[in-house]
């Protein structure tokens, strides 16, 4: 497989001169002159359609950059990711996160997991023994789960479990997630792979310290969640990343939250994409074109960030969960080989719920000096809603062309976008949505020649947290 550097590849600097013939080119001028632009740049995976129209490209940067992928190996990458080869190279291990949504297909020890936590799930749902349950987390451990919860659930609703979450080691997170409780009455979920993350395992101590007796545990250590005091310990494995793991037990509290026929939708839809990504011609590959274009913008047109706008209050969790996606999956400064690479990888990715986020932070979208191309999600929830969405892709697209106008009224345009349509909020539609930005990470990972799956980044601030706290005692 490639692990050179992308820049010693030929359609790297072809991409590179034909980036300086868009400098002056505006999207304005591209929709009169095809009309049927609209209809050209678009791409369809099961349950989605991607219009990307009003990007700043056009049909030659399109092969250009399948020409880029086909030099980095793109499809032997993929073929070696989906079939559970050791790809995170630094750790030595697979990145196996679709054997999780695989179905009839899928290892029978994750068979065997999906059918004791369905078990665990209705009996939860069904018997209440438990007036609440509280999952404690971080990173993919909480955001995860916490986004299905707040995403596929409405209070009040018949059935409806009380599930909470506690990511901080702040006390005021887990005493806000504990607030009015028994702790006879409370079930508490520790997710945590090594069952020693320092902030999880803190907020377990300070649960049992509360007076909280039942726990089960989403772990890889059995020994250790045996010698807590956990009663049904459900596994983690080393092939699943923690921000790629939702698909696991780690969505467990989720499960129970939405319950467990739509955490199986939720699974299918990821699986109808995962088919999707194996089989689609890279033409018409949604989560490969949307790599694609990223790298376009990111390497090609100098966008330093990436906005993710869902107009809908169902999924106003979905940056948070995209953010450590992308950025702990791709911001890296060396290559597989060990390299640095001197050029940008991951944008910085942000975003907010549209319909609010019009109200604060679109001003610079519109107006700022920063170009950011953005994805605008779409399900179709509300006629005004959906005209609000397409109205702000319209403006940042084509922008004003009246000289009258004085000059803080002008918006400049050829400011790049996406829209992802669906046709729901419910459950295989979100599997859909986040597969299909796991496979962009995926993709933009080959295409940078980086590994995605591993985070040493973030190992430092712990290491030395504990020596902080070893010197103060």
């Amino acid at each position: 497989m490639n692990t050179a550097s992308p820049l010693q590849c030929p359609a790297w600097a072809k991409l590179a001169q034909h980036a300086e013939s868009w400098r002056g080119v505006h999207l304005r001028e591209l929709f009169a002159a095809e009309p049927a632009r609209g209809r050209l740049f678009v791409a369809e995976a099961p349950g989605v359609r991607y219009d990307y129209s009003r990007q700043r490209l056009g049909a030659i940067t399109l092969r250009l950059l399948a020409y880029l992928a086909a030099e980095r190996g793109f499809a032997e990458w993929r073929e070696a990711l989906l079939a559970g080869s050791a790809i995170n190279s630094t750790e030595k291990r697979a990145a196996w996160h679709t054997a999780l949504r695989a179905g009839d297909s899928a290892p029978q020890a994750v068979k065997e997991t999906l059918g004791r936590m369905r078990q665990l799930v209705e009996h939860l749902r069904s018997q209440r023994p438990f007036k609440r349950i509280v999952n404690l987390g971080t990173g993919g451990s909480d955001l995860g789960p916490r986004l299905l919860a707040d995403a596929l659930t409405k209070g009040g609703e018949a059935g409806t479990l009380d599930v909470r979450f506690v990511a901080n080691v702040d006390p005021r997170d887990l005493g806000r997630a504990l607030e009015g409780a028994e702790p006879a009455s409370t079930l508490v979920v520790v997710a945590s792979k090594t069952f020693t993350t320092q902030e999880t395992m803190a907020n377990a101590a300070a649960a049992k310290q509360w007076g909280a007796k039942a726990f089960y545990a989403v772990t890889s250590n059995v020994q250790a969640a045996n010698a807590f005091g956990a009663t049904e310990i459900l596994p983690m494995w080393d092939w699943v990343g923690g921000r790629f793991s939702v698909w696991s037990a780690v969505g467990f509290a989720g499960a129970c939250a939405m319950g467990f026929d739509a955490f199986e939708e939720f699974l299918k839809g990821a699986g109808e994409v995962d088919r999707h990504f194996a089989e689609a011609p890279l033409e018409k590959n949604v989560p490969a074109l949307m790599a694609l274009i990223g790298v376009w913008n990111t390497n090609f047109l100098g966008a330093p960030t990436h906005a993710v706008l869902p107009y809908s209050n169902a999924l106003r969790l979905l940056p948070a969960y995209l953010q450590q996606l992308e950025m702990e999956s791709n911001g890296k400064r060396v290559d597989r080989e060990g390299r640095v690479v001197d050029y940008p990888t991951a944008p910085v990715l942000w975003g907010g719920e549209g319909a609010v986020s019009q109200h604060s932070f679109h001003q610079l979208l519109h107006q700022g000096t920063h170009i950011v191309p953005a994805d605008f999600i779409d399900l179709k929830l509300d006629k005004i809603l959906s005209a609000n969405l397409l109205a702000q892709a319209d403006a940042l697209a084509y922008g004003t062309d009246d000289p009258t106008l004085p000059p803080h009224q002008q918006y400049p345009g050829n400011r790049p976008s996406s829209i992802l349509f669906l046709d729901h909020v419910n459950a295989r539609n979100i599997g859909r949505l986040i597969a299909l930005y796991e496979h962009k990470v995926f993709t933009q990972g080959v295409i940078w020649n980086i590994n995605s799956f591993d985070q040493w980044g973030v190992e430092l601030g712990k290491e030395l947290a504990k020596r902080i706290l070893t010197e103060r005692k």
